[in-house]
C-alpha cells in the first residue's frame, strides 16, 4: 500500500468525520428550534387559557342570579384583597342533573384567588413558576400553567377639583387585611398582571425559558361599580 492510498484513506476519515460532526450540529439545531417553537406556541396557548378563566370569574364579582342574596354588592362583595390574593362572592354556574346553567343557582358562592409559593412546583425545570390557586366554597383546585407573576393592583372611583370621576390606586397599605360585610371597600376596578413561562426548556443553562406577559388594565364588574 503506497504513502499515496494512506493519505487518500486519512483524509477521506477527516472530511466523513467533518460531514458527521456537521450532521450532528444541525440536527441539534434543528431539534432545538423545535423545542423553542413549540414552547413558545404552549406557552400563549397557557395564557390565553388562564386568562379566559380569570375573566370570566372577575366579572361575576358580586354578582348572584338571586339578587336579594347580595342586595349591595358594591360594598359587601369583596371580601379580601392583596396584591396577589382575592376573595370575593359570585354564583358560579352549576350543573345539576346533568343541565347547565350559566347564569348560576342563585346561591352566593365564595371564590378565591392566590399565587402560591414556589416550593408548591418543586418537580418542574423551572425555578420561577408557580401554582395558581382556584378555591371554590373551601374547595381548592390548583392551575400549573407555569405561570410566574400574578399581581394584582386596585381603583377606586374618585372625584377631582373639576367634579369629574377618575380612578385612583388603592395602595396595599391602604386595604385592611380583612373586609368585613358592610364595610365599604372602595374598589371599583383592577389592574391585572400575569407572566407565563415554560415549564422546562430545550437547554436551561443557555437557553431561557420562553415568557408571554398579559395586563389587563381596568378590569370591572358591573355589580361593583357605584
Amino acid at each position: 500500500m503506497g504513502v499515496s492510498v494512506i493519505l487518500d484513506i486519512v483524509g477521506s476519515i477527516i472530511i466523513g468525520g467533518i460531514l458527521l460532526l456537521t450532521l450532528f450540529r444541525m440536527n441539534d439545531n434543528a431539534t432545538r428550534n423545535t423545542y423553542n417553537f413549540s414552547g413558545e406556541l404552549i406557552v400563549q396557548q397557557n395564557l390565553v387559557t388562564t386568562v379566559e378563566v380569570l375573566e370570566y370569574d372577575f366579572r361575576k364579582i358580586g354578582y348572584c342570579e338571586d339578587p336579594f342574596k347580595l342586595p349591595h354588592p358594591e360594598e359587601n362583595a369583596i371580601l379580601y384583597a392583596d396584591t396577589s390574593t382575592i376573595k370575593f362572592l359570585t354564583d358560579i354556574m352549576t350543573t345539576p342533573y346533568g343541565s347547565t346553567n350559566p347564569s348560576g343557582d342563585g346561591l352566593l358562592d365564595t371564590m378565591e384567588y392566590y399565587l402560591g409559593p414556589v416550593s408548591d412546583l418543586p418537580g418542574t425545570p423551572n425555578p420561577n413558576d408557580r401554582m395558581l390557586y382556584r378555591i371554590v366554597n373551601g374547595i381548592p383546585s390548583g392551575i400549573n400553567l407555569g405561570i410566574t407573576q400574578f399581581r394584582i393592583r386596585y381603583y377606586r372611583d374618585s372625584l377631582t377639583a373639576l367634579g369629574s370621576t377618575t380612578l385612583a390606586e388603592i395602595l396595599p397599605g391602604d386595604l385592611p387585611l380583612e373586609y368585613t360585610p358592610g364595610t365599604p371597600t372602595g374598589i371599583t376596578a383592577m389592574q391585572i398582571d400575569i407572566q407565563v413561562e415554560n415549564t422546562a426548556s430545550y437547554d436551561a443553562s443557555n437557553n431561557p425559558f420562553r415568557q408571554a406577559f398579559w395586563r389587563q388594565i381596568r378590569l370591572s364588574s358591573r355589580n361593583i361599580k357605584r
